[in-house]
Formats: C-alpha cells, sequence, structure tokens
C-alpha cells in the first residue's frame, strides 16, 4: 500500500472532514492598459485607494500592474466571490480606456523607461518598497518586472496537522511538524510541477517590444506581426526569457529542512556581491538599492514555489518562519489564463488543491543535488516545448504523457477522497487535466496561439480583443449599493491609513533602513 493510501486511509479512521480543513486565498496580478494597447503610464487611481495599506488592491513591481488579493477563504467559491468583486470594483473604477491586461507577458511596451516604478506615498515603509523596487531595476532592468501570474496561497488547519501528526505518530512540536511536511510538499511540487505548466502554462508568446534591443540568444521564433514564441511553448513567463540574473543562477537555495531554507536565503541576503558593489546604495544623495548583497531581502529570491509565514510589524519573512514556523506554502509559477475574466477558473483551483495535497501525503524524499539540476531541467524543457506531445522527461525517461497519466493517478486517489466527503468538483477536475494532458490543443498556451493564427493578429491584438470582453462581462455584472459602499470605505480607509503612517514618521528614511538592516537574524 502506497504511503498516499495509507494516510488517506488512516485519516478517514480518525474522522477527518478534510473539506473543513483547506484554506485557501489568491494574489493576481495585472497591468493596466491603455486604449492603444501600451502600458498605462497614469497614476495608480486614487479610486482604488492606497497601494500600501489598501488590504485587497496594491501594485507589484509597476505602478500600473495591479496586484488583487482575496483575504483566506474556507471554499472556494468563497474564493471566487472574493476575487470577483474586486475585479469588479477595479472595473468600474479604471481611468476611461483603460482595461486590464489578460496575459502573464506584458503588453505592448517603450523601453525600460516606460515601464515606472511603482510609488508608496512618503513614509519609511513606503519609501522602502520603491528603493528596494529601484534595486530590481538597477540589478536586472524593469523590462522583466512587467510580467505578471497568479499566486495561490494553500494551507491546513491544526485540525488536520493534530491528526496526521496522530496516524504517523510523530512526537515533535506542532510547529516543528508543521513545518517538515510543508517542506515534504515543496520538494515533491518541485518534483511535479512541470505538468502544471502543461496543463496551465497561458503564455507562448510575446510582443516583440519585450526583447527589443536584445540579442537572438532568446531562440524565440516570429509567430506572426509584432509577436514572437515558440510552437510548442507552454509558459514564457517561467523561463529564462529575459532573465538576466547571474547573482541568482548560482544560488543554491535548499529546500529539504526548514534550517536549511533559512541558512541559504541568510547567506544570500547577507553576501555583497562585487557587480552590486559597483552600483552602490546611495549615489549623489539617491538611494539605488537598498543593499549590496546577492539578495536584497528574501522576496528577490525567484522560486516556483515559497514557504510562508504572516510577519508581525517590522518583521523580515525569514525571522517570521524561523520563530514561529511554516503557516502556508504559496504556489507562484501559475500563468494567467487569458480566457478566465479573473485570470483563473474554479476548476483549475480544484485541481491545484487536490495536486498539492498528493504532494504533501506521498513519499516526499530529500533532493539530493544530481536530482536537483534534472528538476530543474524538465521544467524548463516543458516551459519551451511542453505542447508537443512525446516530449521526454529527463527524470524519469518517460514521455509527458506517461509520467502525467502516472501522476494523475495519485491525484484522483485524493480526488475521489474529497469527492466522497462532499464536493464532486475536484473528481471533475482531475478528468477536466487528464483530458488536457492527452490533448494540449485544448490547454490556454496552444488555444493562444490558434487563435492569434486564426484572427491573423499580432499577440498585442489578440489580448487587447479578451481585455476589452472581459471588462465587458464584468461591468455587466456590476456591482450591488452595498458591495460598492463596502469596497469605497476600504479604499478610503486606505487613503486615510497611508497619511496615519506619514504623519506618525519620527526617523529620517536614513536611519530607518540602517535599522532595518541591521534587524538580522542568526540562521535557525
Amino acid at each position: 500500500m502506497s504511503r498516499l493510501e495509507q494516510h488517506i486511509q488512516a485519516l478517514d479512521r480518525q474522522g477527518l472532514n478534510i473539506l473543513s480543513t483547506l484554506r485557501r486565498g489568491m494574489e493576481k496580478e495585472g497591468l493596466r492598459v491603455d486604449a492603444e494597447g501600451f502600458i498605462s503610464q497614469l497614476d495608480h487611481p486614487e479610486a482604488l485607494g492606497s497601494a500600501l495599506t489598501h488590504p485587497n488592491i496594491t501594485t507589484d513591481y509597476s505602478e500600473a500592474l495591479l496586484e488583487l488579493i482575496t483575504p483566506v477563504t474556507e471554499s472556494v467559491d468563497e474564493l471566487f466571490a472574493s476575487l470577483s468583486l474586486v475585479h469588479r470594483y477595479v472595473q468600474a473604477n479604471l481611468p476611461e480606456g483603460e482595461v486590464l491586461w489578460p496575459a502573464s507577458m506584458p503588453s505592448r511596451l517603450a523601453g525600460n523607461e516606460s515601464i515606472r516604478i511603482a510609488e508608496y506615498g512618503t513614509s519609511n515603509l513606503g519609501m522602502l518598497k520603491h528603493v528596494y523596487r529601484r534595486g530590481l531595476d538597477w540589478r536586472y532592468g524593469r523590462i522583466m518586472q512587467s510580467i505578471a501570474g497568479a499566486h495561490f496561497n494553500f494551507s491546513l488547519t491544526d485540525r488536520f496537522w493534530m491528526d496526521l501528526q496522530d496516524v504517523e505518530g510523530n512526537t515533535d512540536s506542532l510547529q516543528d511538524f508543521k513545518s517538515a511536511r510543508y517542506f515534504d510538499l515543496i520538494r515533491n511540487f518541485r518534483r511535479h510541477s512541470w505538468l502544471l505548466m502543461r496543463l496551465f502554462g497561458g503564455s507562448p508568446a510575446v510582443d516583440e517590444s519585450f526583447l527589443a534591443g536584445s540579442d537572438d540568444r532568446h531562440g524565440l521564433v516570429r509567430l506572426g506581426p509584432a509577436t514572437l514564441g515558440l510552437p510548442h511553448a507552454t509558459s514564457l513567463r517561467m523561463s529564462d526569457l529575459g532573465y538576466q540574473n547571474n547573482a541568482q543562477a548560482g544560488l543554491k537555495v535548499c529546500f529539504n529542512t526548514l534550517a536549511s531554507y533559512h541558512k541559504t536565503l541568510y547567506q544570500a541576503t547577507h553576501t555583497p556581491y562585487p557587480p552590486y558593489e559597483k552600483i552602490g546604495v546611495k549615489v549623489n544623495g539617491e538611494y539605488r538599492q537598498l543593499n549590496t548583497s546577492i539578495l536584497q531581502i528574501e522576496n528577490e529570491y525567484y522560486s516556483n514555489i515559497r514557504p510562508k509565514r504572516v510577519t508581525e510589524p517590522g518583521e523580515k519573512p525569514l525571522q517570521a518562519l524561523c520563530r514561529r514556523g511554516v503557516e502556508y506554502i504559496e504556489v507562484r509559477c501559475l500563468d494567467l489564463n487569458p480566457y478566465a475574466p479573473l485570470g483563473i477558473k474554479p476548476w483549475q483551483v480544484f485541481f491545484l488543491e487536490a495536486f498539492l495535497l498528493t504532494c504533501l501525503l506521498e513519499d516526499a524524499p530529500v533532493i539530493p543535488d544530481a536530482e536537483c539540476e534534472r528538476v530543474d531541467a524538465d521544467f524548463a524543457r516543458v516551459v519551451r516545448a511542453g505542447g508537443e506531445k512525446g516530449l521526454a522527461l529527463t527524470r524519469t525517461g518517460l514521455t509527458l504523457e506517461a509520467e502525467g497519466e502516472k501522476l494523475l493517478t495519485q491525484v484522483r486517489r485524493v480526488a475521489d477522497w474529497l469527492a466522497d466527503q462532499g464536493e464532486p468538483r475536484y473528481r471533475q477536475a482531475v478528468d477536466q487535466a487528464h483530458e488536457w494532458l492527452m490533448a494540449p490543443e485544448l490547454t490556454p498556451a496552444a488555444r493562444i496561439l490558434k487563435g492569434m493564427k486564426a484572427e491573423a493578429t499580432c499577440h498585442n491584438g489578440f489580448m487587447m480583443g479578451l481585455a476589452r470582453l472581459h471588462q465587458q462581462a464584468l461591468k455587466e455584472q456590476g456591482l450591488t449599493e452595498s458591495e460598492q459602499a463596502r469596497m469605497h470605505k476600504l479604499a478610503d480607509q486606505s487613503l486615510a491609513d497611508q497619511r496615519e503612517l506619514e504623519a506618525a514618521d519620527t526617523m529620517d528614511f536614513d536611519a530607518y533602513l540602517a535599522r532595518y538592516m541591521e534587524e538580522a537574524l542568526s540562521p535557525c
């Protein structure tokens, strides 16, 4: 009997209602784009509140890159109700002529300077966020920072963890047990996340302006007017396209334990990097970056999945993890689904949750360096050619379809368990995933390529058409009076909160930054 089956049967004997223990949330990014299909040059709309303090509407790297955030929810339906509300409010309050870009790869750009670095006001916290983004510009340029995605947050309640600890006979503290098992999930996710790229990749092409001035080492081909891509690509967003980061390329972050993860990231945030030392920190009275380390802060590390913990005021993410353990995981490799007005469809979330539970409950041996290289190679192969039938994976030697069917057999067992407890949509989601696995022409990436060809249009024109359709649909749904009042109140309160922060600062930014950088925690 497999470890996965043992876990399911043992948890059933405990009387666990697994559905009641699942928690999820979403952070969905999307560019504001003007009527001509260019990235917006306008300020963050005041009607959307403060990007610094609003709980549901902020910006990521760029002033034009919105990030829409749901609270933690107890059901997938509740998640989508929240995501729908914030989208409908945003669509009702965009500047005249603007649309929300539906794709992960950006709209038309006019060079590095056309991507405005996000502004967060004059408070020390706001300046910290802005200077960090200046550092990203100096280190990598702004172009790659215009890419958008959907981040999915997943956790389980303590009732689940106590039951699992009981059936495993584990005697560690609950905090240590949860952290160790979340890292089991992360390791298996890294082994299997190529499947998500095959199924949900939605960025096989890009407007040529994204690569203006670059050499031809990207290996892309012309797919249409002003459009570059690859004929079987699934997710150029998750490839090395535009990824100019020699420092991180040599960074070997270990996901085997919380201690090893903390140690490697701590070292990266405290190890000077000569090319960044040449940039300088404060030059001619203006900050260029927070520091000269390989990473300014731990969030600068780009990964497909992260262990996370809600931070307390003034606390760094690594400090929170080390002090109180892993609270949830953040899946970061999901492209926006350009065919979904909210950027993702409910069945995708049902599948993702069954997939993550499978990663948690199956065997999760540590990943040695040699396997790590094969895992990374398979992921890279699928993002650039995963739409090709019969593509072989290096880690197992099997074709993508054969390896995918083996994996989906395990995910289906979890989905059946969840369906038996009252939610058949998990099983339906696995059926849908299997259909897309065996017929990749049904996936978003393939549909985009086919759609552009059928309409004889460029990537920008094709996505503008979808953006306008989504905007029309969401505006037609509209907002109830109570929804509108609630969202207006949140926006107004966030603006007041930002003004309060700015008025309360008594320390100049130089001293604030110095103290922030000094508050370092020794490795666990």
